[in-house]
């Protein structure tokens, strides 16, 4: 008797640690957005007050609206302030210098670059 309550406490536990460990991934072109802003006020919140804006915008989803200034297979960059991951290659028709409104999660800030970076990106417009 003793071992089975044993085995069922320990069958609980792994199963509650592997649901805790192994949850599912989000969906963030489903999420709705947390913050909707344009990219150069996003920026300016990050260089302003870095401690604060990742206390506020870090693993959140956000849109963000912005002109294009650099584009590559998967990842793109507005008005050189937001970078922007994507999941899958970008659309032909994307090009430099349009405006894009863009769903994504923030995943930090870039010192360096003085960019903000998102990733599981997607075009709204």
């Amino acid at each position: 008797m003793r071992k089975l309550v044993v085995l069922i406490i320990a069958i609980i536990v792994i199963t509650l640690g592997y649901n805790y460990l192994y949850k599912d991934h989000r969906d963030i072109k489903t999420e709705k957005a947390e913050f909707t802003l344009g990219s150069s006020e996003l920026s300016s919140e990050f260089t302003l007050e870095p401690i604060l804006s990742e206390k506020k915008f870090l693993n959140k989803t956000i849109e963000v609206k912005g002109q294009v200034t650099e584009i590559s297979d998967n990842s793109l960059t507005l008005d050189n302030s937001v970078y922007c991951q994507f999941d899958d290659a970008i659309e032909q028709h994307i090009q430099k210098n349009i405006v894009l409104k863009i769903k994504g999660r923030v995943i930090g800030f870039d010192d360096l670059l003085q960019q903000v970076k998102l990733d599981q990106c997607n075009i709204l417009n």
